[in-house]
């Protein structure tokens, strides 16, 4: 199984100089969220795209993740009956298995 990740390309640029990746979703830290949001599969990336990645013209990068080992849950959101997966502490860059270029349609 992996999980998905839409980050800034900057954020993952500066995850990959400190060997942990520390942001929870746009212009937040796990430390301000409590987690790192993730999505389960694509489907449900094109429904965050669509909510709340629409408008980011900064460069964006979706990172596939190996969950194994690390604290993820499965949890609603406030306003989405939906589950998602949220990784509970810093994402270790080694759990990342491909880090692409990613533009919304």
């Amino acid at each position: 199984m992996t999980i998905l990740h839409l980050a800034l390309a900057a954020d993952w640029d500066t995850a990959q100089t400190a060997g942990e990746y520390r942001i929870s979703t746009l212009g937040r830290t796990i430390e301000q969220e409590g987690f790192i949001h993730a999505c389960a599969d694509h489907h449900q990336l094109n429904g965050v795209v669509q909510r709340f990645y629409r408008n980011v013209t900064d460069p964006l990068v979706l990172l596939s993740i190996d969950p194994t080992r690390l604290d993820v849950r499965l949890e609603t959101g406030g306003d989405s009956p939906e589950t998602f997966p949220h990784i509970y502490g810093p994402l270790p860059i080694t759990a990342v298995t491909s880090a692409t270029p990613y533009t919304p349609a």
